[in-house]
């Protein structure tokens, strides 16, 4: 018994957490690999039951060791799901964020990368930039007394910090594209940087895109706040 809870529990862990990289690595379709989500979950939930008939009715064929760790990888399995799905209700099922809504920063040379992409390079319009509005009402236009090629190269700077793939510089009309690859399931999220003059200041404008996916559960909202931040922290220097 002990043993088969354990299994039990491997396999649970197992279909959720190699579901990212049979995907990054094209051994398994995305559909799929969500799948493999659903029946770590209910694995998991099945070896959390059967942990608990053996705690109550054959406590003599368990151990706290055992116990333990078949507790720990059945709850893990359970648990990265349904973070995720919790996370999902929290943020509107967007993937084009933008920090100007009305004229949005279009991608130049990514633009045939993403050509076969699921998203298209194109805006994802109104509808999306209403519940970017509601949800982050924070991400706008920033300003700075700096000058564009400072900009450009403080954004260079920061790209590569942030481990991002640098596509494209253009300095002369103030734009930077780069590409960021998820660790886990390997999307593939796109960046472009926008920077144009407006009298004594510059404005600094920023999009992030992800190539697959209705929900990017707030992941490009977040990559742009952190570039804001690495950006900052850069010209603070």
């Amino acid at each position: 018994m002990k043993i088969f809870v354990g299994l039990i529990s491997l396999i649970a862990v197992l279909l959720v957490a190699l579901a990212g990289p049979l995907y990054k690595f094209g051994m398994i379709e995305l559909a799929t690999a969500f799948t493999g989500f659903k029946f770590g979950v209910f694995v998991g939930i099945a070896a959390l039951i059967l942990l608990v008939i053996q705690l109550l009715f054959k406590r003599n064929t368990a151990s706290v060791g055992s116990a333990l760790i078949s507790a720990v990888l059945a709850i893990t399995a359970i648990a990265i799901p349904v973070s995720m799905m919790s996370t999902a209700k929290k943020v509107p099922p967007i993937h084009d964020i933008s920090t100007d809504l009305v004229n949005p920063p279009a991608f130049v040379a990514i633009a045939p990368l993403r050509a076969d992409a699921p998203n298209p390079a194109a805006y994802a319009g109104i509808e999306a930039a209403e519940q970017q509005r509601e949800a982050y009402p924070d991400l706008q236009t920033l300003r700075y007394t700096q000058t564009q090629p400072e900009l450009a190269a403080a954004t260079k700077q920061a790209v590569e910090n942030l481990g991002w793939e640098l596509v494209n510089i253009d300095i002369d009309n103030g734009i930077i594209e780069a590409t960021d690859t998820t660790a886990w399931f390997g999307f593939k999220d796109d960046i472009v940087v926008r920077i144009t003059d407006n009298d004594s200041e510059r404005l600094v404008d920023i999009r992030s895109k992800s190539r697959v996916g209705g929900s990017d559960l707030g992941k490009n909202a977040a990559r742009i706040d952190t570039f804001i931040n690495e950006l900052d922290s850069i010209l603070a220097e």
